[in-house]
């Protein structure tokens, strides 16, 4: 799967990931990967100053390395999310 950085590619992560009991937050930080991931609130916090294709890759890089029941969303999310676990992301 090709990946386009765009906001819209933006708002289907944070959507996926707010249909698997993910919050996504945009706050300033001076974690390194652009997100880091509040495991026991399931909280993703975003560096709200990294550009478009560093947030992209950072809510992606966490989709494929954590754990998420995809039981309860729709057959496009799964798709989505399927996809996005086969990609291959290089910087």
């Amino acid at each position: 799967m090709s990946i386009s950085f765009t906001n819209h590619t933006l708002e289907k992560l944070e959507q996926l990931l707010k249909e698997v009991g993910f919050k996504v937050r945009y706050e300033k930080g001076n974690f390194k990967t652009g997100s880091c991931l509040i495991e026991s609130s399931k909280i993703i916090v975003v560096n709200k100053f990294s550009n478009l294709k560093s947030k992209i890759i950072s809510l992606i890089d966490l989709i494929k390395n954590i754990d998420v029941d995809i039981s309860n969303i729709g057959e496009k999310q799964k798709a989505f999310y399927y996809s996005l676990k086969q990609t291959q992301i290089t910087f």
